[in-house]
Order: structure tokens, then sequence, then C-alpha cells
């Protein structure tokens, strides 16, 4: 991560997240299936299985000290998005696991490159879309 007086972009932050998401998920036995997945109706983070559950994450990374938890950024809009999109997955893949959406939070101390809060919720909100499980 480039250090300029603790400013970092956000595609970096982003992408520091994600790695560490995944470096954590594999820790506790989640197969990592694909990375940045992209259709026409958006992106999903990470993909990965465990037992007999796909899982659909978005990984939401701020600088430490947020006024707002990450979560809190996944909106219906944004759960529809990720819907639509895991369901291309789905069927591009022919899969017949058990979907499962989840959220991970992290903060980082960008001076010192560190992470300083991960929080991983599981099934963070369901297919219908319309209530966060926050």
């Amino acid at each position: 991560m480039k250090n300029n007086n603790s400013n970092i972009n956000n595609t970096t932050l982003g992408k520091f997240g994600e790695d560490y998401a995944e470096q954590q998920m594999k820790k506790t036995e989640y197969k990592i299936l694909d990375r940045n997945y992209r259709t026409k109706f958006g992106e999903i983070d990470i993909i990965a299985q465990k037992k007999n559950e796909i899982i659909f994450v978005e990984v939401k990374t701020r600088k430490a000290a947020p006024f707002v938890s990450g979560s809190y950024a996944v909106n219906i809009k944004k759960q529809r998005r990720i819907i639509k999109s895991a369901f291309v997955y789905i069927s591009e893949r022919h899969c017949d696991l058990q979907p499962r959406f989840d959220v991970i939070e992290i903060e980082v101390d960008c001076k010192n490159k560190k992470v300083t809060s991960y929080n991983h919720i599981e099934s963070a909100f369901i297919q219908e879309g319309e209530y966060a499980v926050f």
C-alpha cells in the first residue's frame, strides 16, 4: 500500500482489504472460487465455497475509525446487483450449491499498513434483498 500522509486511494485500499479477507477466509476452510467476478449488473468481490454453500462476499474496507461501518454501504440497490450477479455465476457454472450472501468489514490503519478490525457477517442479506440483517 502506498502511503502519502495516510492518504490512500480507494482502489488500493479495496484491493488490500480483499486480499486480507481472502487470506482470513482460507484460514477458516473456505475454498476461494473466484475474485472480482463481473457481470453487466456489477461485481462480486469474492466467491467462495464452504461445505454445501456457495458464498458471495462483498468486502468493505475503510480507513480506521470510520463514522459508519462498511456494511451500511451495502444498501438494497447494491444487494440486488450482487444477487443478480450471483445468479449469473450460478447459471454459468451450473452450480447446485446453496447460495449465501456475506459482507466482510475491514478497518485499516493506513499509516502503519495494518488491519485494525475484521468482521465477517455471514448471511448478511437474503435473496429477496428487501431487508439487510446487519
